[in-house]
């Protein structure tokens, strides 16, 4: 499989960025193709190494190690290898619904447990993948294939990111009905509305909801489920309903100057600037960065987005606070092979703020107290402790800010839709499973899947679990007829 020690002979190259003073002109993406000969060396480096742990797919110390959607990974590095690219993308295909999306959006923990990261770097995997479903596209071999015959079964998915997305595209599949309703006007969930442009171009998204479309899938957009259409309508309506709705309910930062204006959730920000740009709705002006001060709430990477869309729209100067320290730059004692790696980055959004401010805009160990405002009522500073205290006790300081997006993460899933259809939840707001295998709720024929049941993850966890689902759900349906068939025997 690949060249013979080409793991160690062939240096590890990732896909080619525009430089950031480029790219911070437009929304386009960031990242550009590798050349068919550069992504073939890259192949050359997958070794055959008996166990292929960039394919487990699980959860090992709290982290994701592993493809959680099993992507034959060596299988499709060898065919590219050998320059065999449609049976590569056949191989793809096979475990991942939309390779197009996870090639862009995935922080890639099949890299992170890639065999020849012990001794080298890693297999530049997500490059290969990108490369291959680019290929599929420019080549016509991505086409609708709708189901050759058709169950009579009707299936309602509710929510239409990647587990809802992938749900119905395995039970449309199979020949079931399906109709994904959608409270937003276009489909996609965070795809479309959550991750910037410079991410996931939307062309990109709106191509497989058309290819979706023409297999068979119907698309209710503007539909909100539990206000337009209620529970006991889609329970009458369909013969199961599947609730791929995300972890949406987010966490508040309840402290002093909450309500002062200037201060807004990072999502609600994310969705306005992809609004804005779709549609070229004005940007309301407690929204838009432009010649501000800006501070993002928290260390995660939609709190990155944040930084890069500020940039984007022109921001005075950009700090992103987070309340853990520096990752090392290498691997510790307690976070060996094959777990993810927890190693320091420079991501696309911090390289533009060093080019741009000369320096990079994350600080470490913070905790914001308190907001402070002026005499209109909008946002003009904060004042933070350090979680890392000192000999002299906790450490304070005060930063001037006119815009405050707050990134700290989601609570589980919106609390209405699910107490319309009387299904219970855990303390962190997760759907509770009567079966952890079947993916049904304590409701008969009523199932749930993605960040509603497993919490905010990564976008190969909501596919796998839509597929998962998508598979119970079927085999719900074939005992109900196997049912209703005996009954009138």
């Amino acid at each position: 499989m690949g060249q013979f020690m080409g793991f160690l002979n062939i240096e590890r190259k990732n896909q080619k960025e525009r430089s950031p003073l480029e790219r911070t002109d437009d929304w386009n993406e960031y990242k550009e193709a590798m050349t068919e000969k550069e992504i073939g060396e890259q192949a050359a480096r997958c070794m055959d190494c008996g166990t292929p742990y960039c394919q487990i797919g699980m959860i090992v110390n709290r982290g994701t190690s592993g493809c959680p959607i099993h992507n034959l990974i060596p299988e499709w590095n060898d065919l590219v290898y050998r320059g065999l690219w449609k049976e590569a993308y056949e191989r793809l295909s096979k475990t991942n619904n939309f390779p197009e999306f996870t090639s862009k959006a995935c922080p890639a923990p099949c890299e992170g447990s890639c065999t020849a990261g012990l001794v080298s770097d890693p297999v530049s995997i997500k490059s290969i993948e990108r490369a291959i479903i680019d290929r599929a596209f420019e080549e016509g071999w991505v086409v609708p294939r709708p189901p050759l015959r058709r169950t009579g079964k009707k299936v309602a998915v509710v929510g239409s990111g990647p587990a809802g997305l992938a749900c119905a595209d395995q039970l449309n599949k199979i020949g079931h009905e399906v109709a994904v309703f959608e409270r937003s006007d276009r489909p996609g969930g965070l795809l479309m509305y959550g991750i910037p442009s410079m991410k996931i171009e939307k062309d990109v998204v709106d191509r497989r909801v058309h290819l979706l479309e023409e297999e068979g899938v119907v698309f209710k957009t503007g539909v909100n489920v539990g206000r337009d259409v209620t529970a006991a309508e889609l329970k009458n309506d369909f013969d199961a309903v599947v609730l791929c709705t995300g972890s949406g309910k987010r966490r508040e930062l309840p402290i002093e100057g909450r309500d002062l204006k200037g201060i807004a959730p990072a999502m609600n920000y994310l969705t306005v600037s992809n609004r804005h740009l779709l549609y070229g709705e004005p940007l309301p002006p407690d929204l838009n960065a432009r010649g501000k001060r800006v501070i993002v709430i928290g260390g995660g990477d939609t709190g990155e987005d944040c930084v890069a869309t500020a940039i984007r729209q022109g921001c005075r100067s950009v700090v992103q606070f987070g309340k853990h320290g520096r990752l090392p730059d290498r691997r510790t004692a307690g976070n060996p092979w094959p777990e993810h790696p927890n190693v320091f980055s420079v991501d696309y959004a911090y390289e533009e703020a060093e080019e741009l401010f000369g320096r990079d805009p994350r600080e470490y160990y913070v905790e914001t107290e308190r907001f402070t405002g002026n005499e209109a009522g909008h946002v003009t500073g904060l004042t933070t402790g350090s979680f890392k205290k000192n000999r002299d006790g906790r450490e304070q300081k005060k930063w001037d800010a006119d815009l405050v997006l707050i990134a700290i993460g989601f609570r589980g899933a919106e609390d209405r839709l699910f107490d319309d259809f009387e299904i219970q939840r855990d303390p962190s707001g997760r759907v509770i499973l009567a079966d952890e295998h079947n993916y049904q709720t304590s409701r008969e024929g009523i199932f749930a899947a993605g960040d509603a049941r497993r919490g905010a993850t990564l976008i190969v966890w909501a596919i796998e679990e839509g597929r998962k689902a998508a598979a119970a759900v079927d085999l719900y349906l074939d005992d109900k007829q196997s049912l209703l068939k005996s009954l009138f025997k």
